[in-house]
Parts: structure tokens; C-alpha cells; sequence
């Protein structure tokens, strides 16, 4: 795989969070590339737990965000040395994690990253995969969401949904105060997928999906495929920078997701939801809370992506298998 034309090759590449299944995929796209001279992933587990290819330019360093002298010292040592010129973060907790630990990885080290990117004499640019998930979703509001909506800035919303707004306002402002360091923000769809921390995924999971009596709202959901070919356009996008929405190929009611996975679609009194999924959430150890989703289960939330197409030639390509989801 290379550039297109017109844009800068790196000539390497630091994927954080390198051990998700998305940073996986990344990681063995970009080697794909034999121009690209190095590629370094960081995880938090051993090398031996990670599923990465065995490769020259390929190196894997556990390393904890949560500790700003570690990320500085990954930065000005090994980076540093294999000019390095392009960050790709995706370290983000999933949805019920919670608590300070979480939040410093969450946003605390970006904020480090950001700090330091801008003043490291290899880095150039930093891809940050953000979510769907910061714009707020309600009545009234436009159902095509475009990168000027709303976004969700209640005090009472979810820590993780909090996270995720304030990183990704940090690396918006940095847009407008880098003098070299060039940022893209990706607003992704929901990547429906086994071990993505995705909460239609888990709601999909039971064989009973309770509904909302009355609403059926329309969906967009991401692959994985999709995800990783959207990360790539953007590391190679030198000279761009700013925010992109990053949609899947599918966009369906939910109670067409409901059937297409072979669940019981059952629509129930709305009240009744968020107690029943909250029991099985603690019963199960399931991960879908109703409280967390209220709002895309009633109102319809699709992402607009002719920025991305229009800038980074990004188009969704691959559809859910939703018998498998992968």
C-alpha cells in the first residue's frame, strides 16, 4: 500500500494501543508498505500476548500511558532515533470502565502527547481516533450528523462519554496552537465487533433484544476493515489536517439489526429498559447499559462522511456479516 498521489510517506509510524484489534490491523496494513522504514507498537501486555507479524521494521514496547515519563522517554528515545514522523493514538478505555487511572489514559496522555509531539524534532503528525460517541444525540437535533453538530457536553453524562469529549476538544484546540505538528481527529462510528468494547455488540449478544415501544431509530456501525483503512488514509494525509467523520457501510433501523443477528426483537414500556438491562448488567457481567445509550435508542444518529471521502478518500467498503460480526 502506498500514498496517493501528492502526499507525503512516512517514514515511520508509532501506532498507541497497538494491541486492540484495530491497532493489530493497522499495524500489518502499514507493513504492507516497503517503503515504510519502522513501525513501532506500543501495548500495555507482554510481546508474546500481542498478535503482531514478525517483521524487520516491526518493534513492540509494552509501555503504561498512564505514567507521563514513560511516553516522554518512548518519544525522545526510540522514536526519536527511528525518525519517526507520524503517531497514530487509540488507547481509550471502553464504556463501563471508570475512575482516575482510566481518565489519565483516556485524556491526561494525550494531553502528554500532545505536548510533547510538538516540540520532538522527527514527529509531524498525530492521527486520533476518537468516537460517535461525543456528539450529543436528542429531539430536534439534525439526524445526519456532520462535524459542526453539537456535542455532548452534559455534566451528567458517563465518565467514558465525558473522556472522550474532553480528549477530543484537547487535540481540536491543539489544531489551532501547533506550529508544526499536524492533527486529524477521527470521529469513528461504532465498530461493531467481538473485544471492541461496543455496547450494540453486547446488546446484540442476548438472545432477547429489548426495544423501546414506539422508536426504532436508525444506526450506522463500522467494520474493522473499515476502521483500519480510514487510520491508514489518515497517516498517510500529510498536509491535512482537522476533523473527520468516519462511517460504516451499514445504516439500518435497529430492529433490523435485531433481526439480522438472529435476535428477538421485543419492544417493551421505555421506563422498564434501563432497570432490566442495568439487573443483567450486574447479574451477566454484561456490558450494554441502556442509561449509556437512551438517547441513540430513540433518536436517529448517522454520521455524514463526505468530508472524509472529499479530503482523505475514505469510503466505507465492507459490511457487517451480522451473523458474525468480526
Amino acid at each position: 500500500m502506498s500514498a496517493r498521489p501528492g502526499w507525503r510517506t512516512p517514514r515511520g509510524v508509532l501506532v498507541l494501543g497497538a494491541s486492540t484489534p484495530v491497532g493489530e490491523r493497522l499495524c500489518r496494513a502499514l507493513l504492507e508498505d516497503r517503503s515504510l522504514r519502522a513501525v513501532m507498537a506500543v501495548g500495555l501486555e507482554p510481546r508474546e500476548q500481542v498478535r503482531l507479524p514478525e517483521d524487520p521494521r516491526l518493534s513492540y514496547h509494552p509501555v503504561d500511558l498512564t505514567h507521563a515519563r514513560p511516553v516522554h522517554d518512548l518519544l525522545f528515545g526510540t522514536a526519536r532515533d527511528l525518525g519517526v514522523d507520524v503517531v497514530v493514538h487509540l488507547a481509550q478505555h471502553r464504556a463501563n470502565d471508570f475512575g482516575n487511572r482510566v481518565h489519565v489514559q483516556n485524556v491526561e496522555s494525550l494531553r502528554w502527547l500532545l505536548s510533547l509531539s510538538d516540540r520532538h524534532p522527527t514527529l509531524r503528525r498525530l492521527v486520533f481516533r476518537s468516537h460517535a460517541e461525543v456528539y450529543r444525540v436528542e429531539r430536534g437535533l439534525p439526524s445526519v450528523i456532520t462535524e459542526d453538530h453539537p456535542l455532548e457536553l452534559s455534566p451528567d453524562a458517563p465518565q467514558w462519554v465525558r473522556d472522550r469529549v474532553e480528549a477530543d476538544l484537547l487535540a481540536c484546540t491543539q489544531m489551532g496552537m501547533s506550529a508544526g505538528l499536524e492533527i486529524a481527529v477521527l470521529r469513528c462510528a461504532e465498530v461493531l465487533a467481538p473485544n471492541e468494547g461496543s455496547q450494540l455488540h453486547d446488546y446484540l449478544s442476548a438472545p432477547v433484544c429489548l426495544r423501546s415501544a414506539g422508536f426504532d431509530p436508525m444506526l450506522n456501525v463500522l467494520t474493522r476493515e473499515d476502521a483500519t483503512e480510514a487510520l491508514r488514509l489518515a497517516v498517510y494525509a500529510g498536509g491535512t489536517q482537522g476533523l473527520f467523520n468516519i462511517p460504516g457501510a451499514d445504516t439500518l433501523p435497529l430492529s433490523t439489526c435485531i433481526r439480522l443477528s438472529g435476535r428477538l426483537d421485543m419492544p417493551v414500556p421505555g421506563p422498564l429498559l434501563a432497570p432490566v438491562y442495568e439487573a443483567r448488567r450486574r447479574l451477566r457481567g454484561a456490558q450494554f447499559s441502556y442509561r449509556i445509550n437512551r438517547g441513540r435508542f430513540h433518536f436517529a444518529a448517522v454520521l455524514d462522511g463526505t468530508h472524509a471521502r472529499q479530503t482523505l478518500g475514505y469510503a466505507p467498503r465492507h459490511r457487517v456479516d451480522w451473523q458474525h460480526p468480526r
